[in-house]
């Protein structure tokens, strides 16, 4: 059974509800995954929007959320998940406007995909707080399995 990462709030390539966005309450959607591989022995969750600024000449990967040292027994983080209520020794690394947590999709033109995805490692990562390419630099080699769920957002939407 392979890796499969969900959302009770959109469907794979499907509008992420406005309350997730710097639009609504910007807030983390709740998301949900199966089929994790024997002998995983932790997760991390990267969303990153690689249409930034203009999807028609994309300039950068933004990163809007970095978890990682998620527990082998997690399989879900709820709506609007805040810090504390992250399972027990998940650990945050720094999206790109230099803070820890969720900042929602807020693309400045167009409709912009914001990639879910989920990694299950065969090691517990256990690195001071880090970024992104700090992350997927300790990761490799690591990876047993990996999902991926793709939204999408252009101001405005509902």
């Amino acid at each position: 059974m392979p890796l499969v990462l969900t959302s009770a709030a959109f469907t794979h390539q499907g509008s992420i509800p406005q309350q997730y966005t710097c639009q609504g309450r910007d807030v983390s959607p709740p998301l949900s995954w199966s089929g994790a591989p024997e002998g995983t022995k932790g997760f991390v969750l990267i969303v990153d929007d690689p249409d930034a600024p203009d999807p028609a000449a994309p300039k950068r990967t933004w990163v809007h959320w970095v978890l990682y040292a998620i527990p082998p027994d997690a399989s879900s983080l709820g709506d609007a998940v805040a810090s504390a209520k992250l399972p027990a020794g998940t650990r945050e690394g720094t999206n790109d406007w230099n803070r820890t947590g969720y900042g929602g999709p807020c693309p400045p033109m167009s409709r912009h995909r914001y990639f879910h995805k989920l990694y299950a490692l065969d090691t517990r990562l256990d690195l001071a707080q880090t970024t992104k390419a700090e992350l997927e630099a300790a990761m490799k080699g690591h990876v047993l399995a990996q999902a991926e769920l793709i939204g999408t957002y252009q101001k405005g939407d509902r």
